[in-house]
């Protein structure tokens, strides 16, 4: 079930470390908001696959969902409800603000993931780990 792939690894490293030079230096209306949704959950793929042997499409979706979970839990202010509105680091990682376009820039970044998967020949399948 565990594994370590290194190549999955350095991709996720260097998507990483694009994210927080978007979060520190860009303030933007196009990539630190949508590009950097669209970033981070290749970079979160990349980082679950470096670690689980599970098939592709299961960790895509699972990265998707939970995905969509943190920009649900935007619609529902969750950062308030918790007591992390004045908190940089939460807003940052958490969002502070729902829109239909970040599940878009999620979907798109997961459909992007999944054609460089079976492009790679990999199994896409949901029963078969790679």
């Amino acid at each position: 079930m565990f594994t370590y792939r290194r190549h999955y690894f350095i991709i996720a490293a260097l998507l990483f470390l694009i994210e927080v030079l978007i979060a520190v230096y860009v303030n933007d209306r196009i990539i630190r908001p949508y590009v950097g949704d669209f970033i981070v959950v290749i970079f979160l793929y990349c980082l679950v696959r470096a670690f689980l042997n599970a098939a592709v499409l299961k960790v895509a979706l699972g990265v998707l969902l939970f995905a969509y979970l943190v920009e649900l839990l935007q619609y529902f202010d969750f950062i308030e409800t918790i007591g992390l509105r004045s908190s940089k680091l939460a807003n940052v990682v958490l969002g502070n603000h729902f829109e239909w376009i970040d599940i878009l820039a999620y979907t798109l970044g997961i459909v992007l993931v999944i054609l460089v998967e079976k492009s790679r020949n990999q199994s896409i399948t949901p029963l078969r780990s790679a």
